[in-house]
């Protein structure tokens, strides 16, 4: 089988011959070619370089670097600006919304050493800044560009299946774009009924996205929240997103899609309430030693139906950490194919800067050998 049958018939339910080997290499490999890593471009031109990593390493291609395949229109009202600019001798990037009620502004400053992009400042402080957003993401219409989509997977050919991003929840937007993890939890206290106006409001409009991607060539569309269980326990997962994404889940599943739901952080707790909004996969799981399940943990919490992608913790790519240690990490994570072949082999969210070219190959031969079903 090829890598993209073995993906899809897990996803279907199916016992493919091999559990899939996936990884996403994005940063490791702008890091490693000090290719520009650019949050202001669309990338709806397939990234051939990408892909060809990925098929020299024998790993399948699942998620490309930015969304794909549609983008968002904002009504005259707002205006809307992104622009460049040094910061302390470094670059960063800078967003940007007005209307009538106000100006909102968000920095992010570019960082070396984990080749990425920090946010340095918060665009939403205060009720009105909060107003402000709620109307820019209230008022966006969604475009199809699904001609940019076919391109990648074109590209990608039988190496791998491309998911279709769809980005934050309205809690997930202000999570991690806007307002920063501890200005959303006091609002959630504060103003707890101006802040569920808010979510409310914003995922009304997200579900014309999911409308939008019903429509679209995409077999698996990609969610999530970056949810971690120590910043989105299940109880406050259940106050503020579950109906959202119950809701696009099986609007998803009516018309035939595969959903996998982003979880890269603390998994206690986690994988269980995502498991019960009826999504079919966890993308980015890392357990012990970095996270806090272990491979048997997380099958026994997410039970034997829902698909565990990930199993390989961050640290271990890296040179400071025995070879031998990240040989039995994998080895350990197959081993759950006993419980369920509902599987991936992949990276703990994303093989990181750094990291061995060697064990890059290792970790396909690991599969090769172990993972056969």
């Amino acid at each position: 089988m090829s890598i993209r049958e073995r993906i899809l018939s897990v996803f279907h339910g199916e016992k493919p011959d091999c559990i899939p080997f996936v990884l996403d290499l994005s940063h490791w490999y702008y890091h490693r070619y000090k290719k520009p890593w650019d949050l202001t471009m669309p990338y709806n031109i397939p990234d051939t370089g990408l892909i060809e990593i990925h098929k020299k390493f024998g790993a399948g291609f699942y998620v490309p670097i930015l969304p794909v395949g549609w983008y968002p229109e904002y009504p005259s009202q707002v205006i809307c600006k992104v622009w460049k600019e040094d910061f302390q001798g470094v670059p960063s990037i800078v967003w940007e919304y007005e209307t009538s009620a106000g100006k909102i502004r968000r920095q992010r400053v570019w960082e070396e050493k984990s080749y990425s992009w920090p946010i340095h400042r918060w665009g939403v402080k205060t009720k009105e800044g909060l107003d402000v957003l709620q109307y820019v993401l209230t008022e966006r219409k969604f475009i199809p560009d699904f001609e940019s989509y076919t391109r990648w997977e074109d590209a990608v050919g039988e190496m791998g299946v491309v998911y279709m991003p769809f980005g934050y929840s309205a809690m997930g937007m202000l999570l991690n774009a806007w307002m920063g993890v501890e200005r959303t939890i006091y609002a959630a206290y504060d103003m707890e009924n101006r802040l569920k106006d808010f979510v409310d409001s914003v995922n009304e409009n997200n579900l014309k996205l999911v409308d939008l991607l019903c429509e679209s060539p995409a077999e698996i569309i990609m969610m999530g929240d970056n949810f971690s269980s120590d910043i989105q326990p299940p109880s406050f997962f259940e106050k503020w997103s579950k109906r959202f994404y119950v809701e696009a889940v099986k609007r998803f599943h009516l018309v035939g899609k595969k959903v996998a739901v982003h979880i890269d952080g603390r998994l206690r707790g986690a994988l269980k309430m995502i498991a019960e909004t009826d999504a079919d996969c966890a993308d980015a799981v890392i357990p012990f030693p970095s996270g806090d399940l272990t491979p048997e943990e997380c099958r026994k919490e997410s039970g034997e139906n829902f698909i565990l992608s990930g199993g390989v913790a961050p640290v271990l790519w890296l040179t400071e950490n025995p070879v031998s240690e990240f040989k039995n990490a994998i080895i350990r994570w197959l081993e759950t194919k006993k419980q369920s072949f509902r599987l991936m082999a992949a990276a703990g969210d994303q093989v990181p800067p750094g990291a061995e070219e060697e064990r890059i190959n290792l970790m396909r031969e690991i599969v090769e050998e172990y993972g056969k079903l």
